[in-house]
């Protein structure tokens, strides 16, 4: 059956067991850098949470840093695959476009640089939503616009070169603005997002793709050409990379940069808006009572 949408999500699925058999120590640093923040920041969240949920991390990093925070009770990863399920943790297995979650069932729900690979991100995000009990916390991660716009652009000029054409090779990443829009959509209270970006050097752009591959991060657009690839035209993309993105000592930069989002399903103790009319003193009022303190002598 086709998909529909922007990714195959069976074949992100493949790149990650691949990725995970071969695993070297090392290159997961995106999602350990990730992680690395999820136990910072749950680390001011003044509360504890009975049932929290690592979706869609497949690697446990996410569920480990949850638990080293130590503010939560129970810990269920959900994945796709069974490949991605080992440690000490109940799991379950699961779309995270479809979640098996029931109704406000859960407390805590994390995601780490999985949901940019979704068909339906406002779905997903909804039914996170749905799947958090009152005043639950979702706290997640996204690819955001920028990461890897080096790679972008190095293959596009070589393919446009070469062939005269281009096709999709860096799938398009979120724009912050935009996320934070979606977490209103889904229906999130007090939602917060905020970005880091940072930058990667490598000798090449060979040895940045060998990392991409590492982490399972290969091509999984459904528009992708399916035409193979001459040797001569990544020997020119990885020119074109070092001609207009290398550091005087010759390393290549590549630029990543995290989203993060978090938003609380709604609940009555929650700091909620004034409503339009309700304040005390009018904006002309008080704009006039500060230019007359200036005037005072």
């Amino acid at each position: 059956m086709q998909e529909n949408g922007l990714f195959d999500r069976s074949l992100i699925q493949a790149h990650r067991r691949r990725a995970m058999a071969k695993f070297a120590p090392g290159t997961d640093f995106l999602l350990a850098r990730a992680a690395d923040d999820l136990e910072d920041r749950l680390a001011t969240v003044e509360r504890r949470f009975p049932v929290a949920v690592d979706l869609g991390g497949h690697t446990g990093l996410a569920a480990e840093a949850i638990a080293r925070s130590g503010k939560a009770d129970e810990i269920i990863r959900i994945e796709q695959d069974t490949a991605f399920l080992h440690g000490p943790f109940p799991a379950i297995v699961a779309d995270d476009e479809a979640l098996s979650l029931g109704p406000a069932s859960v407390d805590l729900i994390v995601s780490l640089l999985s949901l940019q690979l979704t068909n339906d991100t406002p779905g997903a995000l909804f039914q996170i939503r749905h799947a958090l009990k009152p005043d639950g916390l979702f706290l997640g991660t996204m690819a955001g616009g920028g990461t890897l716009g080096e790679l972008r652009e190095s293959l596009l000029a070589a393919e446009a070169e070469l062939t005269g054409g281009a096709s999709p090779r860096v799938a398009p990443f979120a724009d912050i603005r935009d996320v934070g829009g979606l977490l209103q959509r889904a229906g999130f209270a007090l939602p917060v997002t905020d970005v880091e970006s940072f930058t990667v050097r490598y000798d090449n752009m060979f040895a940045l793709i060998a990392d991409l591959r590492a982490m399972g991060m290969q091509n999984s657009l459904l528009g992708r050409s399916r035409r193979p690839v001459p040797r001569h035209f990544f020997l020119r993309a990885a020119e074109i990379y070092a001609e207009r993105f290398s550091d005087p000592d010759g390393r290549i930069r590549a630029t990543f940069s995290i989203i993060w989002m978090s938003g609380w399903a709604p609940h009555a103790s929650q700091q909620q808006p004034l409503k339009p009319g309700s304040a005390k003193t009018s904006l002309a009022a008080a704009l006039a009572e500060t230019e007359k303190s200036k005037k005072a002598p």
